[in-house]
């Protein structure tokens, strides 16, 4: 599985969790606190204006530890409607775009795999990743 922040100007952080890595508040955290970090490297100076962060209502982006984390950096969240039946724009926009590119490449491994899918990620321009019409 493959987790992916970004903003207008490109990918912020891209993650790959190992095979049966259970996605719970305490794994987010430490994905949001690699994100902070990001942040701080790419985005000199952003983390002092507002960040507003986009997820959905999965159980680890709501959890109390999220939410204390969130607090603690100080960013605001924008929430994707509960029970919308629209797709996170980034299961529809991004992640679409990748099922597209991906369709009939075979790799031998999963390393082979990662590194095709980052190359991939980090290729796409900012206005494909600031698209809105999705």
């Amino acid at each position: 599985m493959v987790t992916v922040f970004w903003d207008a100007q490109g990918i912020l952080l891209i993650e790959f969790m190992t095979h049966g890595t259970i996605i719970n508040s305490e794994v987010y955290c430490r994905t949001l606190k690699k994100l902070k970090r990001a942040i701080q490297n790419k985005r000199r100076g952003l983390l002092s204006s507002r960040v507003v962060l986009l997820h959905d209502n999965a159980r680890p982006h709501t959890a109390v530890k999220t939410g204390e984390v969130l607090c603690k950096f100080k960013w605001d969240v924008f929430q994707h409607p509960p029970y919308s039946p629209d797709l996170a724009p980034s299961d529809f926009h991004l992640f679409t775009a990748m099922k597209k590119w991906l369709w009939g490449q075979h790799f031998t491994d999963d390393e082979e795999l990662i590194n095709a899918e980052t190359h991939w990620l980090k290729s796409q321009a900012a206005a494909f990743l600031c698209r809105r019409n999705w």
